[in-house]
């Protein structure tokens, strides 16, 4: 089993530190169990694949009916977390880090938890998720919203129009925030 962290920074984000097992033909990377993490009623219902050049920012994004499990298999991604649920005794908290090939950890986002990420490198990321794609529960933040300061590696990154267009938080009203309750 893969040590299980919880964030320093943001309340209900998990981090599975995942272990490869190799020798001359490859290796084995076991990259998920239902059962490492707290919320354990939560059903994968569906799994989807990102593949990123370089450079492209993908995010910020959040959702009020969704869990999402990242894991980087090839390449190098920093990954953005940010709690919009004000509620939540870490709100407008943010915590970056980078996974992938060298770095093999599995994030746990629970709803409510804007997440985003900047390809270092040619990336595939997986995820999965606790519902089926509705694109009425797709919202975002701006990746560049001053109040959240996020530490982007890269100042003008490569962005889908809707990303580019994603409100800043102070621009959302706070009662159409999600709440922790909705987890």
């Amino acid at each position: 089993m893969p040590e299980i962290t919880d964030s320093r920074q943001i309340e209900g984000v998990n981090f599975a530190a995942l272990r490869a097992f190799g020798d001359d033909r490859g290796r084995f990377l076991e990259t998920f169990r239902k059962e490492w993490f707290p919320q354990r009623n939560w059903a994968r219902v569906q799994s989807n694949v990102s593949y990123s050049k370089a450079g492209v920012l993908r995010g910020l994004h959040f959702h009020y009916h969704q869990v999402d499990y990242w894991f980087c298999v090839n390449g190098t991604v920093q990954v953005v977390l940010a709690d919009l649920r004000p509620d939540s005794p870490s709100f407008g908290q943010t915590e970056t880090l980078e996974i992938g090939e060298h770095n093999h950890v599995g994030v746990f986002i629970p709803v409510g938890v804007a997440h985003g990420f900047l390809a270092l490198t040619d990336a595939v990321l997986t995820y999965n998720v606790d519902n089926y794609y509705d694109n009425s529960d797709e919202h975002g933040v701006a990746w560049n919203d001053p109040e959240l300061a996020v530490d982007w590696k890269q100042s003008d990154p490569h962005l889908s129009d809707r990303d580019r267009g994603n409100p800043f938080l102070a621009d959302l009203p706070v009662d159409h925030l999600p709440r922790l309750d909705t987890v």
